[in-house]
């Protein structure tokens, strides 16, 4: 296997573009908070995360919390396409540890998300500057 100086396999960017081309399909795709696993007409933030990583034989737990729990812990100076970022939100910023996340994204690069939120009411492509920057929790890989 082939791999960068920055560790990624040339299987790991590959796969991390199918999951951005698989995210991007769904974009406008309506935001509801506590949208059904499996649904693809609606979405929360963690079931899309879950429903584009399972399209790609990537398992992941059904909420932002559980899913902080599962991959890699990374710095986010090593954060890569294809890697997970969570946030807090307005509601859980003074809670403690992983009570404090709220909400994941997919990272895609040039300082880019792709996600779906109450910001935005649909699944989008964000910058992380100026708003998502400043509520960032941490970083964890789930492509090897």
């Amino acid at each position: 296997m082939v791999e960068r100086k920055d560790g990624a396999t040339i299987m790991s960017i590959k796969k991390a573009k199918q999951i951005i081309k698989t995210g991007e399909a769904f974009i406008s795709t309506p935001y509801v908070y506590g949208a059904e696993s499996g649904r693809v007409d609606r979405f929360d933030c963690s079931s899309f995360v879950q429903y584009v990583y399972a399209t790609h034989g990537i398992s992941l737990p059904r909420t932002s919390r559980q899913q902080f729990q599962v991959g890699d812990p990374i710095p986010l100076a090593s954060v890569r396409r294809g890697d997970l970022l969570f946030f807090t939100t307005p509601k859980r910023g003074k809670l403690k540890g992983n009570k404090r996340i709220g909400h994941v994204a997919i990272f895609i690069g040039n300082n880019s998300i792709l996600h779906t939120s109450r910001v935005e009411k649909k699944v989008a492509i964000a910058p992380l500057h100026p708003y998502w920057k400043t509520k960032i929790v941490g970083a964890r890989r789930v492509l090897a």
